[in-house]
C-alpha cells in the first residue's frame, strides 16, 4: 500500500536541504511524519492481526500476548 503524504514529505526533505523551509512549510512537513506515522502504524497492527508464528515442524507457536489480542480483537493494545 502507498502512503501519498511520502511524496510530499520527500519533496520537503529536498527544499530543506537545498534552501531551507519556511515557517508554514515546517509546520506541514511535521503535519505529514504524524499522518504518515499513523498509517505506518495502522499497517502493522492490519499484519500482526494476521501473523501466526511456525516452528521448522509446522506447529504454532505464536506467542500468547499476540494470539489473546488477536482474538480479542483489539490489537491497538499490543506493546512491549
Amino acid at each position: 500500500m502507498r502512503i501519498q503524504e511520502l511524496d510530499r514529505i520527500n519533496e520537503l526533505a529536498q527544499i530543506a536541504r537545498n534552501v531551507g523551509l519556511s515557517a508554514a512549510e515546517a509546520a506541514e512537513r511535521a503535519s505529514l511524519r504524524q499522518t504518515y506515522l499513523r498509517k505506518m502504524r495502522g499497517q502493522l497492527t492490519n499484519t500482526l492481526a494476521k501473523v501466526t508464528v511456525l516452528d521448522p515442524e509446522g506447529t504454532d507457536v505464536t506467542p500468547l500476548k499476540l494470539r489473546a489480542h488477536q482474538w480479542s480483537g483489539n490489537m491497538q493494545q499490543v506493546s512491549e
